[in-house]
């Protein structure tokens, strides 16, 4: 499994806040199309103007398929300030609750 992880800096918390909004608003139909993830998390702190973007992905092609189509999207509005990093990584432990 690998995930992408993609940051973002300077940003402005009301934005921000209503970017995520937007984003969970559309969460119920799954990731965006073009995008074979198998799991999503976003972290923010939107007080400091920073977000992170969590994707998992089951292969590298599937990784390879989401990051282009992600690296043409920008977040809702454009509220989440700049990209300053998005990297790759393999995904040694995925531990959730059960439930």
């Amino acid at each position: 499994m690998y995930a992408r992880v993609a940051r973002w800096e300077g940003g402005d918390a009301d934005q921000i806040r209503q970017a995520v909004a937007e984003i969970n608003d559309r969460a119920a139909s799954g990731p965006p199309e073009g995008v074979p993830s198998t799991g999503f998390t976003l972290l923010v702190d939107a007080d400091h103007g920073e977000v992170m973007a969590v994707g998992l992905f089951e292969t590298e092609d599937d990784y390879r398929k989401g990051d282009e189509t992600l690296n043409s999207m920008d977040p809702p509005g454009g509220g989440f300030g700049k990209r300053t990093s998005v990297k790759k990584y393999e995904v040694g432990a995925d531990l959730r609750a059960g439930g």
